[in-house]
């Protein structure tokens, strides 16, 4: 390296929204905006006595998740491997690393704000984080007066600190996560179960289990497109496209506001977006008809159809067989930097080399840790099965037109951005640092290109909803011919690891079962597109949502919500969960706007070097244009921002819209 590259480094923060259920669905696959979330509310908590627990006994580690109840009695689901001690009106619960904890406490208060500082004082009454934003948020599962308070912390602390405060009658329930980043990432399985279900007592959540979903008629497909126009406004969203198929027909495939800002033309049916990891999905069916044709199984030993293959150490690439690529199932941390930043040039060949460099943090089949590498590494794979004597990149390619694309009936998804955008297609677009809606930086989206099988694919919602039928008739096309094994298909939904007590991981597919019927899903998330596809394989019923902004993330995530309450004439929470989602995001944009310098302030500027480099992530130049500073990392350069920290550190934060990346 030349200069301090200690000195200038990413903060790659998982976007714990989701930890704590400030986003219904999750956002696995959506790219982690670096957002840093930071915990007490109402001033900071008071002094009080708190219980010290007893240090020379460790509590013992629970063997398996456990149903537990908080002091006033609020259920929840304590993960395994954790610990779970009470102090006073604290429920603690530790992760094996001894650096983390979420705290459930159940106090008496006149409002959330009091019932916070309360909490704190109960966990930690030392606790100093100055409160950035505070949001209500709707009532849920049975709580009331829900708001959420997050906390800033300094990037060398890498931690992330929230609190979201609830009620059940005269008891406020208090869930405070204070986790390191690495924790949080690798955790976030248990995090989620730990807060998907934490209802007050005795509550039953909703369920729709056992019953018939309704015909969606004009009246119904009206509900749900004034819900998606109204939701584009609130989140502001140029254009979404949505396509709704019943019992094998499509009973709607349209779009709404427009495909670029500054231009009238609306999206459509046929219009294409990025689809990022709902790519996988398909990667995974690729391979299923690999395993369909005898090409390998799912229990193949990866090396013995890619010689080239390497994962960590010998062991460990022994162990790896070819459903472990597509899994999120073997441990293998994100570690998304290496190919973000230097994407220039890398091929196929070098994402798998890339993946070389990766070890599994936990055992197979323990923690669902999410691996676009690997997912990528395995679409090659599959590819290389099957024209072994092609580039990998070309073999994949050709395996996904032949297996997938041409007997689907998917007549425009390519893997060509340059074809992509020739025609009716959709631009990106994200916030800028004042909330205004923008086209996003264009030129990132070559990053995908050598990442293609787990998330490079541009779609429309025609030809994704032609994937979503094919799901739904277990492998039968619309002429009634068989186009894939049953078994060979379903074997991509079961489980290969669990995430939740709600959710699983398949090859590719989410299954939950949050409310009584099974959904099967998955997201996508790329810089300015956000999307999903989901069926009810009990009812014949799926469905695709497009974006072009990334506060589509919001969108795509309370759709399936939406989608339940038409279906099942559910309770209406979807339009005030979407109500309260913008309000955060914006809410939350205004408070990081104000604690930014733009352009950056010129004395903190001249304390960085002109160069930095890393083996590892490649180059940085600074460069100063007039006032503005620049960081210029060869495939791409934003102009920067500056914040001082609460520790004195000062970060400098990317403004081109849809990179919002810290340093």
């Amino acid at each position: 390296m030349t200069a301090d590259i200690g000195v200038l480094w990413p903060q790659t923060v998982p976007n714990m929204r989701i930890a704590l259920g400030f986003i219904v669905a999750l956002s696995a696959c959506a790219t982690p905006a670096v957002q840093r979330i930071a915990a007490p509310a109402g001033g900071p908590p008071s002094s009080a006595s708190v219980e010290t627990p007893n240090t020379a006994l460790a509590p013992p580690r629970l063997a398996a998740d456990t149903p537990m109840s908080t002091v006033e009695g609020a259920t929840f689901i304590a993960p395994a491997g954790w610990t779970v001690v009470v102090r006073g009106r604290a429920t603690v619960l530790e992760p094996p690393e001894a650096d983390s904890h979420i705290a459930l406490v159940d106090v008496r208060a006149g409002d959330a704000d009091a019932a916070v500082a309360a909490a704190w004082a109960a966990y930690r009454p030392d606790a100093r984080w100055p409160l950035k934003v505070t949001a209500p948020a709707p009532d849920k599962d049975g709580w009331t007066d829900i708001r959420v308070y997050e906390y800033q912390t300094s990037p060398h602390e890498n931690r992330e600190v929230a609190a979201r405060a609830r009620r059940a009658g005269d008891t406020w329930t208090v869930a405070i996560y204070d986790m390191s980043q690495a924790v949080g990432e690798k955790r976030l399985g248990a995090v989620l179960a730990i807060f998907g279900r934490l209802l007050p007592k005795g509550y039953v959540r909703e369920s729709f289990a056992g019953k018939r979903a309704n015909r969606l008629d004009a009246a119904r497909i009206a509900r749900l497109s004034a819900w998606v126009e109204t939701a584009m406004k609130e989140l502001r969203v140029p254009g979404v496209a949505v396509g709704v198929v019943q019992d094998g027909k499509v009973v709607f495939a349209d779009g709404f506001g427009v495909r670029e800002l500054g231009r009238k033309e609306k999206p459509d049916a046929d219009t294409l977006f990025m689809i990022a990891s709902n790519t996988k999905a398909m990667t995974t069916l690729m391979l299923a008809k690999a395993v369909d044709e005898k090409k390998l199984t799912w229990d193949t030993p990866v090396t013995s159809v890619l010689p080239t293959f390497k994962l960590g150490d010998a062991e460990t690439t022994r162990q790896m067989h070819v459903r472990h690529l597509v899994c999120a199932c073997t441990g293998v941390p994100r570690q998304d930097l290496e190919w973000k930043l230097q994407f220039e040039g890398l091929t196929p060949t070098g994402v798998v080399a890339m993946v070389g460099t990766m070890q599994p943090t936990s055992k197979f089949g323990e923690l669902f840790q999410y691996s676009n590498l690997l997912a990528a590494a395995g679409g090659f794979v599959g590819g290389h099965a099957l024209y072994p004597n092609l580039e990998l990149g070309a073999a994949y390619d050709e395996a996904m037109r032949t297996r997938v694309f041409e007997p689907l009936g998917m007549k425009e998804t390519t893997f060509d951005v340059v074809k992509a955008q020739k025609g009716n297609h959709a631009s990106p677009h994200a916030p800028d640092i004042d909330g205004t809606p923008r086209k996003a930086i264009a030129g990132y989206n070559p990053a995908q290109v050598p990442m293609r099988p787990s998330g490079g694919a541009w779609s429309s919602v025609r030809d994704v909803l032609a994937f979503v039928a094919g799901e739904l008739a277990e492998g039968v096309l619309p002429g009634g011919k068989r186009y894939i094994a049953r078994d060979a298909l379903l074997a991509r939904r079961a489980p290969q690891v669990v995430i939740d007590g709600d959710h699983s991981y398949g090859m590719g597919l989410i299954v939950e079962t949050t409310y009584g019927t099974p959904l099967i899903w998955h997201n996508g998330g790329q810089i300015g597109f956000q999307s999903a596809m989901m069926w009810l394989p009990e009812h014949g019923v799926g469905a695709v949502v497009l974006t072009n902004s990334d506060s589509g993330e919001d969108l795509r995530a309370v759709f399936s919500r939406k989608l339940l309450e038409v279906l099942f004439d559910g309770k209406p929470e979807a339009d005030a969960d979407v109500a309260a989602h913008a309000q955060k995001l914006y809410d939350g944009l205004a408070a990081d706007r104000k604690q930014l310098v733009s352009p950056a302030d010129a004395t903190e500027v001249a304390k960085l070097a002109k160069r930095y480099v890393s083996d590892t992530l490649g180059e940085l130049t600074v460069i100063q244009m007039g006032a503005a500073t620049v960081f210029d990392f060869g495939e791409w350069k934003s102009e920067v921002a500056s914040r001082r920290n609460p520790d004195g550190s000062t970060s400098f934060i990317t403004t081109t819209p849809g990179v919002a990346w810290e340093f």
